[in-house]
């Protein structure tokens, strides 16, 4: 029954593409000659990487939007922050093979005179470690946000506004050299992943599938949950917050725990987003980015999942197409404009609208099927 509710058609249908595409791709790079026209070339992988990172982001956003109704323009935020703690563990993997040779400073600390490492920096030479903090900064970051936020009951837009504030209060604090993450030019010439060469080919197939993966058990976590009685509580809050606390609901509760895991998925997506592209820096902190990701879901269709993941495909799609061009210096307005047609024409998204009508076809074939009603016979005079 449980997994019934979990796998719907549409469920069905995303788990195996995706499985699809996590072994078909690997296989067509690894097995195929470059000259066979099926073969799949390693900067393909790379991107296609890179578009899985941004579906997962995009799922952790529909999570709280579609579903609780929590608009965050500062999710980007989290993605940074899991990116920067998977960069300060691959910095820390260079050792002697940097430009200065410095057994424990990266360079960029030993160019900016510093005399030994921050203790933050601590504990970063272990993979283990790193993953621990891939997932506990942007959860304690986004718990510790939501307490406050959320029992104050600040929502709508003036949460949106706060949430884009501390995005763009990082991304100040990490522009600075002596924050300690590199400055403007941030965390980059990696080297090894446990003790892989992030540049290798095959290391770049694995990257891919482990992302894939990664989307995969996210996008499974997210149909469990908003399948369950919980998910119609968090649906509940989104129609109406006010009559659900009538109800007895702690909504403050609900919302808290949805957006610290959803701020744990968008860290995962930036710390496998981060060995794939070779840097980060404080322009992932950017506002702009926030607001980008926003638009994905809106694209595919918010409050579906699945929708959410083929939005961030589509734009980023577009985007690589669109900004190699004599298009490039109009993207932006063409974003824009893709988000201001969505809204007034499409505002359930593609898979919203495929979904919307789908139903109608369904209850109009339905009204058609049931026999017409019989008139009353009449009472005898």
């Amino acid at each position: 029954m449980i997994r019934h509710r979990i796998f719907d058609r549409g469920a069905w249908i995303f788990v195996i593409l995706l499985a699809a595409v996590t072994i078909l791709v690997p296989l067509l790079n690894l097995l195929l000659p470059p000259s066979s026209p099926f073969h799949v070339p390693t900067y393909l992988v790379a991107l296609f990487g890179k578009y899985v990172c941004y579906a997962l982001l995009a799922l952790s956003i529909d999570l709280i939007w579609g579903y609780a109704g929590i608009l965050s323009l500062g999710h980007g935020a989290f993605f940074a922050l899991g990116g920067y703690a998977m960069g300060m563990y691959l910095m820390r993997q260079i050792g002697t093979r940097g430009v200065y040779a410095h057994p424990t400073l990266p360079d960029f600390m030993v160019f900016l005179n510093w005399q030994e490492l921050p203790v933050f920096w601590y504990g970063f030479q272990h993979f283990p470690y790193a993953l621990l903090m891939v997932v506990a900064v942007p959860g304690v970051l986004a718990f510790v946000f939501g307490w406050f936020a959320f029992r104050s009951r600040v929502t709508g837009v003036y949460l949106s506004i706060i949430t884009q504030a501390l995005t763009y209060a990082l991304l100040l604090g990490f522009f600075r050299n002596n924050f300690g993450f590199g400055g403007n030019n941030g965390l980059t010439d990696f080297k090894d992943i446990l003790g892989f060469n992030v540049q290798a080919q095959e290391t770049r197939v694995a990257l891919f599938a482990v992302s894939c993966a990664a989307l995969g058990v996210c996008f499974l976590i997210c149909r469990a949950l908003v399948t369950s009685k919980f998910g119609k509580v968090l649906v509940a809050i989104r129609d109406a917050e006010p009559r659900t606390r009538f109800l007895g609901y702690r909504a403050e509760s609900y919302k808290l725990f949805v957006f610290t895991l959803s701020a744990c998925m968008a860290g995962v997506a930036g710390a496998l987003y981060v060995p794939q592209v070779g840097i980060i820096n404080p322009s992932e902190f950017s506002p702009a980015n926030s607001i980008e990701a926003v638009i994905w879901v809106a694209v595919g269709g918010r409050g579906t999942l699945t929708g959410a993941v083929i939005g961030a495909v589509l734009v980023n799609y577009a985007k690589t197409t669109f900004t190699s061009g004599v298009l490039a210096p109009y993207w932006l307005f063409m974003l824009g404009g893709l988000f201001i047609a969505v809204t007034l024409l499409l505002p359930r998204g593609i898979v919203g609208t495929w979904q919307w009508l789908a139903q109608r076809r369904k209850a109009s074939a339905a009204a058609k099927a049931e026999p017409p009603a019989q008139p009353a016979p009449r009472a005898a005079e």
